[in-house]
């Protein structure tokens, strides 16, 4: 059965889905991995209802990243903002269907942080700018 996810993996690392700056995107959010340097930003079209019309990413890294952000970019698609903020990591780690190593959990995981943030409307780590605000 893992190698059927492999090869799921591999397919979405190669052929990624929804790869590609989003033209018009209404949030973004960018991140990276300092520990493997896996780079990815998601992109949000969210409509006047309050769903998602489109989503993209872009990015570097490894196939576990690229990967889970292609996958992570086909579950959401229609979903509105809260759907999107219950997504949690289980969902994530369950779709890749393997077992991975903690240092290979933050590469999965870190789609899902962009995602996140960029649903909640960050533009940066909040505490930078509440340090910028306070100096």
């Amino acid at each position: 059965m893992d190698d059927l996810y492999r090869e799921n993996i591999l397919d979405h690392y190669k052929n990624p889905r929804n790869y590609g700056e989003l033209e018009g995107a209404t949030h973004h959010y960018h991140d990276t991995n300092p520990l493997c340097g896996d780079e990815i930003t998601m992109f949000l079209l969210v409509g006047e209802d309050g769903r998602i019309d489109d989503v993209h990413f872009t990015g570097r890294g490894c196939a576990i990243s690229q990967a889970s952000a292609s996958l992570l970019t086909e579950r959401v698609k229609g979903k509105t903002l809260d759907e999107v903020k219950a997504v949690d990591k289980d969902t994530v780690l369950e779709d890749l269907g393997i077992t991975l190593s903690p240092a290979r959990v933050k590469c999965a995981l870190l789609s899902l942080k962009t995602l996140k943030a960029a649903a909640w409307g960050l533009t940066g780590w909040p505490g930078e700018e509440a340090k910028q605000a306070a100096e």
